[in-house]
């Protein structure tokens, strides 16, 4: 079995998830070594045989549906009717057994969730800016039920402590919620230490969501475990991801 973090969280039986480390690949120094993204500048053999273990290691009943992120909010919505591999979109939802939904992160935010009786799922990729700009609540609205039958896992993201931002970043979570400056914490003058994890809850409480898990992690600080593009610049990514068996 390959490093991988199994979210802590009562899914319900059938729904499997979880997020990939960055060590047991074969890419090199500064991808090294379990980099699942091909558009980081890696060797793309490396990103094929890391891409091949991940589907052989894990036993997946399909290769994950791998998606152009672009920090926005589209979420896609994987049928099985038609190609949705490359799709331009920061998330993707199911109601089919065997698709598998997945994100590619390196600091920002990966979210999972599923219903209650593990009928839907999705993966979201939520940096500052899907987040504030609403990426959350797009991959909400994909749900046939109501928001208190969700249940939500925040993966490894970079923790408040490492992630320094601007003015404009704490501007853009006030417009939509006042409650949000709450996870800012003054630096200096113009900066700001941000919570993603905070940030993301507070999202998701807005949207009726209660049944929230996880956090807590720092991919900036633990280098050994987490890709970090702050930390490193030019480096790879781990997946996180959540299908019905």
């Amino acid at each position: 079995m390959k490093p991988i973090i199994k979210p802590g969280w009562p899914a319900p039986i059938g729904v499997m998830a979880c997020t990939t480390l960055r060590t047991g690949g074969y890419s090199q120094a500064p991808w090294s070594s379990w980099n699942l993204a091909d558009h980081v500048g890696d060797d793309p053999d490396h990103v094929r045989q890391n891409r091949r273990n991940l589907t052989e290691s894990l036993r997946l009943p399909d290769e994950p549906v791998w998606l152009k992120q672009v920090h926005g909010i589209g979420v896609i919505t994987i049928d099985g009717d038609k190609p949705a591999m490359n799709s331009v979109a920061d998330g993707s939802y199911t109601r089919v057994p065997g698709k598998v939904c997945a994100v590619q992160t390196a600091d920002c935010l990966p979210v999972l969730i599923t219903s209650r009786q593990g009928t839907e799922v999705a993966a979201i990729h939520a940096g500052w800016r899907g987040l504030a700009n609403g990426v959350l609540e797009s991959g909400l609205k994909k749900f046939r039920c109501a928001a208190d039958d969700l249940t939500v896992w925040l993966g490894p993201a970079i923790g408040p402590e490492r992630f320094e931002v601007g003015e404009e970043v704490k501007a853009a979570f006030m417009k939509k919620d006042p409650m949000a400056g709450k996870a800012f914490k003054k630096t200096t003058e113009n900066k700001y230490q941000a919570d993603l994890y905070q940030l993301a809850r507070q999202r998701l409480k807005l949207s009726g969501v209660s049944r929230v898990y996880g956090g807590g992690y720092c991919t900036h600080s633990d280098q050994e475990r987490f890709f970090s593009y702050r930390r490193d610049g030019q480096t790879g990514r781990m997946a996180s991801l959540i299908w019905i068996e």
